[in-house]
């Protein structure tokens, strides 16, 4: 539709059009800054939005009254901006030095490379028991002198309340590695990925699969194709049905070059044992027994501990990349280091009483469903997510904070956001109904700004232009 149609059209549907001047907040929003500037009161009646879908708060760090409070003090599904919340509460309850300890126990004798008895490993919620971390705890194992196991790996995951429902329950995709269900014992966040390396010269495509399973085989070449990339997963015909057995029927497309697909494993019950036989027989040990449950002794020390990347480096990497799964594991060890235990109830509580503490009266009103913001329930507004910002920004862990947050048009989720690159630092969030962004902007003046917006709305997938509105808008103080 040509611009003077559009405006026409806006001018007949609403009594305010952003063609002849700003929108103004619905009754009952709050009250001040609270008219739309033109470019975004257009850019939501250009995207077909109604002004209630929309929450803003933009005000300069430490300073007065906002800029702009629209709909602020408004609930609204944050999407995985929830995640500023559960990250900040961390950083203060626990520090940015803070690491998780994952104790392990040599159960025997150990005699002439020969364990007499089982390891027992205890899960405390480190979200980073990657690949290459457990494969240091094998090499630790075989300094110990053990070469060969005569019990058990034994799996003690007693620190989390066990996970409910399903991977899939949240929008059916239970092969996304985002809906992998949290654990105290969370092995390589439980995924696996394949890698695509194209040889021309044979016409074929090599496929690598890391982590190492035990038992699990993938068809180590598929033919390639002359077509464009586009829906090169698509073009692969996987089959993933059967967990032991990862099959591609179809072509790799040789434009694509080196491309990776992760995945979440379709047996997550027979995911840690697998590659704990794996990675131990790679480091040349020999396992007589299996991979079971257990509980760790109450009255003996481990024999060691594997600490984790300090916490500033995990939530560096749960904001720049939007990782719901460590996330979650993170919420969840709020609960277990403040509450004795990780289950979802008391995480909940826990958080909601940082909120409180930190944030008085803005924190009323959230509803806290979970830590990385995968949910239809979970409400904040956007006056709670301001404050956050501003009391982030007074606090000690500031650094740490601000330097987890994507940056616009460099890294993380901001990387292909248009305009001038470094000016923001922004957590972005995006549901099926929701499209949000919140963090800091340096304006043209060399003054920074807190910039909420959220927009819940059954086409929120088109409020790009919106945001991108308002982030210009905030950038041009």
């Amino acid at each position: 539709m040509p611009t003077r149609r559009r405006c026409l059209h806006a001018l007949l549907a609403l009594p305010f059009s952003a063609c002849a001047q700003p929108i103004s907040a619905p009754p009952g929003a709050e009250a001040g800054a609270s008219t739309l500037p033109p470019p975004v009161a257009l850019a939501l009646q250009q995207a077909n939005l109604p002004p209630q879908a929309l929450s803003v708060v933009v005000q300069e760090v430490g300073a007065g009254p906002a800029r702009l409070g629209f709909n602020a003090g408004v609930p609204m599904n944050p999407a995985s901006v929830m995640k500023l919340a559960t990250t900040a509460a961390a950083l203060d309850l626990l520090g940015p030095a803070w690491s998780w300890r994952t104790p392990v126990w040599v159960q025997g004798a150990v005699e002439r490379g020969r364990l007499r008895g089982s390891v027992l490993i205890q899960g405390r919620g480190d979200p980073k028991l990657t690949q290459e971390r457990l494969y240091l705890l094998m090499r630790r194992l075989r300094a110990w002198g053990i070469d060969e196991i005569d019990g058990d790996f034994v799996l003690d995951r007693s620190a989390f309340e066990p996970a409910g429902g399903s991977p899939g329950d949240f929008d059916g995709e239970s092969l996304r590695p985002y809906n992998v269900l949290p654990d105290a014992l969370l092995l390589n966040l439980r995924a696996l990925t394949l890698n695509f390396m194209p040889d021309a010269e044979r016409g074929v495509a090599r496929v690598g699969l890391e982590p190492p399973l035990e038992g699990v085989r993938l068809d180590p070449l598929v033919p390639l194709s002359n077509g464009p990339c586009g829906d090169w997963r698509g073009t692969l015909k996987a089959d993933f049905s059967d967990p032991a057995r990862l099959r591609l029927a179809g072509r790799y497309p040789l434009s694509c070059g080196e491309r990776y697909w992760p995945l979440a494993y379709a047996e997550p019950a027979a995911f840690d044992g697998r590659l704990l036989r794996a990675l131990w027989q790679e480091a040349g040990g020999k396992l007589r027994g299996g991979v079971r449950e257990g509980r760790a002794p109450a009255d003996a020390a481990p024999s060691f501990e594997l600490a984790s990347p300090p916490l500033a480096e995990v939530v560096r990497d749960i904001n720049k990349f939007s990782n719901n799964v460590m996330a979650q594991q993170l919420f969840l060890t709020l609960a277990l280091e403040r509450r004795g235990q990780g289950s979802p109830a008391l995480a909940r509580a826990a958080l909601a009483e940082w909120l409180q503490a930190r944030l008085g009266a803005a924190a009323e009103g959230a509803v806290i469903d979970n830590g990385s913001g995968l949910s239809r329930q979970t409400r904040l507004s956007a006056a709670l997510l301001g404050r956050l910002l501003q009391t982030a920004w007074a606090a000690p862990w500031m650094p740490e904070f601000m330097a987890s947050l994507p940056i616009q048009g460099l890294d993380g989720t901001l990387k292909r956001w248009a305009g001038e690159p470094g000016r923001a630092h922004l957590k972005t969030g995006s549901l099926r109904d929701v499209a949000a962004v919140a963090g800091y902007v340096l304006g043209r003046s060399g003054r920074r700004h807190v910039l909420v917006a959220m927009v819940n709305h059954p086409q929120a997938s088109v409020a790009r232009p919106v945001l991108d509105a308002l982030l210009q808008w905030t950038l041009e103080d």
